[in-house]
């Protein structure tokens, strides 16, 4: 028989404590407010995970984590469509394309950020479906659950915070006119190059974050180090001093907004850019 209930009532977080403790094998189904997802679990160790709404094939797994491009990607799907991702791996893994080790990380890292998106939802029901696993032709993985649970229960609580320091992402941003860190001092991630190739008083952050494939958590970490380093500033929407005429709000509510795909790089001053690129090559 299956377990249901309400997620207000029993969290992410009693669930995988109870499936942990009992060995539990089967699915766990999620119905939260917006979207829906199902945890897959043998002998209580997490093999699997889907959300609603993001793209769970392999090919989409390995263009997420920057393993292949977009245009590689569509080659993959075109030649090999109406394959199951285990026999797209051995495909590439056999032609010398990917290394059997790159399809783990590359599985085991998407499966558990979706887990830890889940973590932040409390609305919703559950239901546990023993025995059923619902992973035929997908590629599985095994992790032990406690410290999934320990790290999205530390995940949580960044991530209220970080929700209190950046409440707003449909803000843009710009650079600093002067940087509180000295630039000799500034050492960027990778993640923090990408987001910072596409600061522009024309780009959101939620954009920034769509085009360059992040979830919240990671584009607020990332902006609000960008913050603290005094490296950019967010450009606040100025005070509404007088309201519209009614014409003028329906043309500006009725216009499309840009999409990630229609972003530009930004054509910001050359002072700072070229200063952190002169940065970067001395590193």
């Amino acid at each position: 028989m299956a377990l249901r209930g309400r997620l207000e009532d029993f969290g992410i977080t009693q669930l995988l404590n109870l499936i942990n403790l009992a060995r539990k094998t089967g699915t766990l189904y999620l119905e939260g407010a917006q979207k829906n997802s199902y945890l897959c679990f043998r002998e209580g160790k997490l093999i699997y995970a889907a959300i609603e709404g993001v793209d769970d094939s392999l090919p989409a797994i390995l263009q997420r984590a920057n393993v292949f491009t977009a245009e590689q990607v569509r080659m993959i799907q075109t030649n090999m469509a109406g394959r199951t991702d285990r026999d797209i791996a051995q495909v590439l893994i056999t032609s010398g394309r990917l290394q059997q080790q790159v399809v783990v990380k590359s599985v085991r890292d998407a499966i558990l950020d979706l887990v830890y998106q889940i973590f932040s939802w409390h609305e919703g029901q559950f239901r546990f479906e023993p025995s059923k696993l619902p992973v035929q032709g997908k590629i599985t993985t095994s992790i032990a659950l406690e410290n999934v649970i320990m790290e999205g229960s530390r995940r949580v609580k960044e991530w209220e915070r970080l929700q209190d320091e950046l409440p707003d992402l449909d803000v843009p941003l710009k650079f600093a006119e002067r940087p509180t860190t000295p630039l000799r001092d500034v050492n960027l991630s990778v993640e923090e190059w990408r987001v910072i190739s596409f600061v522009n008083p024309s780009n959101t952050i939620r954009q920034i974050a769509q085009f360059n494939n992040m979830s919240e958590l990671q584009i607020r970490k990332i902006v609000y180090s960008l913050l603290q380093a005094g490296l950019v500033e967010i450009i606040r929407p100025p005070r509404p001093t007088a309201a519209a005429p009614t014409g003028a709000r329906q043309v500006a509510e009725g216009m499309p907004q840009p999409t990630a795909a229609q972003m530009q790089r930004p054509a910001v001053k050359r002072g700072i850019v070229q200063k952190l690129i002169s940065r970067i090559r001395e590193l």
